[in-house]
């Protein structure tokens, strides 16, 4: 699924038409994308967390080569999933 057709989707479960879902959407995205530059963290009981991680510099290897590269530090957007969400995900038919 992407973002359209998850568009999609809202619109008919909601009864609202696509711009208004697309609306709702983008306004989620934002808020959840503005919380997380603040450092705070979105919860959303049943189905996940969204937080920032700050992950350190390290050494690591180019595969190709095999030569050591130094990754920088920096920080990263993390999602982890609620337990309902886990419930329903293993539920899911592989294809």
């Amino acid at each position: 699924m992407n973002k359209g057709d998850l568009i999609d989707k809202m619109a008919k479960d909601a009864g609202i038409t696509k711009a208004a879902a697309g609306d709702a959407l983008n306004s989620f995205m934002g808020a959840v994308k503005g919380t997380l530059q603040k450092g705070d963290k979105v919860t959303l009981v049943g189905f996940g967390t969204f937080s920032v991680s700050k992950r350190s510099a390290r050494i690591g290897r180019n595969p190709q080569t095999g030569k050591e590269i130094k990754i920088a530090a920096k920080v990263v957007a993390k999602f982890k999933a609620g337990a309902e969400l886990s419930a329903s995900a293993a539920k899911a038919k592989i294809k």
